[in-house]
């Protein structure tokens, strides 16, 4: 029975990546275009080799071009360049050792651990996998003369050809959904936490399980991480695209496109000041008279302007006279220092909470001076 509900869920879950591939954009079209373009290629490779020019070894042409569709042109470029690379070795290799030992068995027991070996190599990457396996094809047909090595190289030659082109002109992948996706989850998340927080300050009671803002803002970290690694990604899939042009065109909508790296920048610091000031709110927390009632409007307010400062745009709240997110959390924080400075004394935890709040105050600002938190 456990057999069956899992292959209900997995035909299930199949049916609703298929679905989602047709009525909506996302992962599941991107790969699903990539997978018909990949078998595109092929056909046209075996059409140009093996129908058009009646190649002596056309499988080779149409067995490149598949494998060269890759996510991104620059490594469809890059992967074609370290495979026609791999594929001459391999072949030069497996000609030799035919041509010394004369016996196919013989000339496998001595290509193949070098060959293999060859693969290896960091420069080849995955392509390296190729090297054994031109290998296997040269001495598995007992071709070795001149005319068939050069056939073999034009073929894999014409099949990369094919597969760079279709991957570049038919369109190109470019790989900023998830930039844009991490970057308002970043912004959402950090809103929600500081949201988090001052409600349940407000509640003005003792939480009967400790609270997990810190680990809350720690996750951040991650999400940002994250989004370094999917910066990358999309940088790479524009370089040597064809669309790079047009997703700078000056009539593209900005946002169709993911703000500019520049502004994560900003979010190294928000971050980093963000898990300091949950660590003090824990602090001012676990220690009820840490804070001053009159105090306790004031921190209030700076947590929610700054959520509002930190939060996705379009979730800021009107601009019609009503002072911004960064406006408010000024205002408060001024206050704040007043109330809790008016007794001459800070305890510890009043001066971690100012710190912290001053330091993610200044963080907010640079950001937003900069126009780099554009969510």
């Amino acid at each position: 029975m456990s057999f069956v509900r899992f292959t209900t869920g997995e035909l299930r879950a199949v049916g609703r990546s298929v679905r989602r591939s047709v009525t909506e954009r996302g992962p599941e079209r991107e790969t699903a275009v990539q997978s018909l373009k990949a078998a595109a290629a092929g056909v046209l490779a075996w059409a140009l080799a093996g129908w058009w020019w009646h190649a002596p070894f056309a499988l080779l042409a149409p067995w490149t071009a598949l494998f060269l569709v890759q996510d991104t042109v620059y490594r469809s470029l890059v992967s074609a360049l370290q495979q026609f690379a791999v594929v001459v070795l391999g072949t030069l290799l497996a000609a030799l050792a035919g041509i010394v030992t004369g016996d196919t068995l013989a000339a496998l027991a001595l290509a193949l651990p070098a060959t293999v070996l060859l693969g290896t190599y960091a420069r080849f990457g995955a392509q390296g996998l190729y090297a054994p396996t031109a290998a296997l094809f040269v001495i598995a047909y007992g071709t070795y003369g001149p005319m068939d090595i050069v056939h073999r190289l034009l073929e894999t030659a014409l099949g990369a050809t094919v597969g760079l082109s279709v991957n570049a002109l038919v369109l190109p992948p470019v790989h900023d959904r998830r930039v844009r996706r991490l970057r308002h989850q970043l912004a959402a998340e950090s809103a929600r936490l500081l949201t988090d927080a001052a409600d349940r300050l407000a509640e003005r009671e003792t939480a009967d399980e400790p609270d997990d803002w810190d680990d809350r803002a720690r996750w951040l970290g991650d999400v940002l991480t994250d989004l370094r690694a999917a910066r990358r990604w999309s940088d790479e899939s524009l370089r040597l695209n064809p669309l790079r042009r047009l997703r700078h065109h000056p009539d593209r909508e900005p946002a169709d496109s993911p703000p500019p790296a520049v502004a994560d920048t900003a979010w190294y610091d928000i971050t980093d000041r963000l898990l300091a000031l949950m660590r003090s709110l824990l602090d001012v927390e676990t220690h009820p008279g840490a804070i001053p009632p009159d105090a306790l409007d004031p921190l209030l307010a700076f947590l929610r302007g700054a959520a509002r400062a930190v939060g996705p745009r379009g979730e800021q709240g009107p601009d019609d006279g009503e002072p911004t997110g960064l406006d408010a959390a000024r205002r408060a924080h001024r206050e704040l220092d007043e109330r809790l400075a008016s007794p001459g004394v800070l305890d510890p935890e009043q001066a971690s909470l100012l710190s912290a709040s001053g330091h993610l105050l200044a963080a907010l600002e640079r950001a937003c001076s900069d126009a780099a938190v554009s969510r």
